[in-house]
């Protein structure tokens, strides 16, 4: 049996966010999550969506679904679900007429330390001066 393959869902919250909360403008670590939520569920992430306030009937959350290289989607909670969706309840009724399913990963959050945020600043905001993440 091949492993069941995840679109993971990240919000691409403001980084003026990132004071308030941390993990909401922190896609990597949102990305991250999902990753362990699915190995540890024996599946693979094969799309990584980075969203803010859309629709539920966009076509590039169903194109995945439509062609079978997506069969869930998962996200890291509720709030980054709430951020990066205009309604969860549409998009979840979606899913469900679909038959698609929608997880939520709910394992702990990092905590994030003034390094922590400065990281996440920092590559936020050079992603075109040649930095790299690290």
């Amino acid at each position: 049996m091949g492993d069941v393959r995840v679109a993971a869902i990240a919000s691409l919250t403001p980084l003026e966010e990132l004071d308030s909360d941390p993990f909401l403008v922190d896609t990597r670590g949102q990305h991250a999550m999902c990753a362990r939520w699915a190995a540890d569920q024996g599946y693979v992430v094969t799309r990584q969506l980075r969203l803010y306030g859309l629709r539920p009937d966009h076509p590039a959350l169903w194109s995945d679904i439509e062609s079978g290289e997506v069969e869930l989607f998962v996200a890291p909670c509720d709030r980054v679900l709430s951020s990066a969706l205009a309604s969860v309840p549409e998009f979840t009724a979606e899913c469900e007429r679909r038959g698609v399913r929608l997880e939520i990963a709910g394992l702990a959050e990092p905590f994030y330390t003034a390094d922590g945020k400065a990281g996440v600043h920092r590559r936020l905001s050079m992603p075109t001066a040649g930095y790299d993440g690290c």
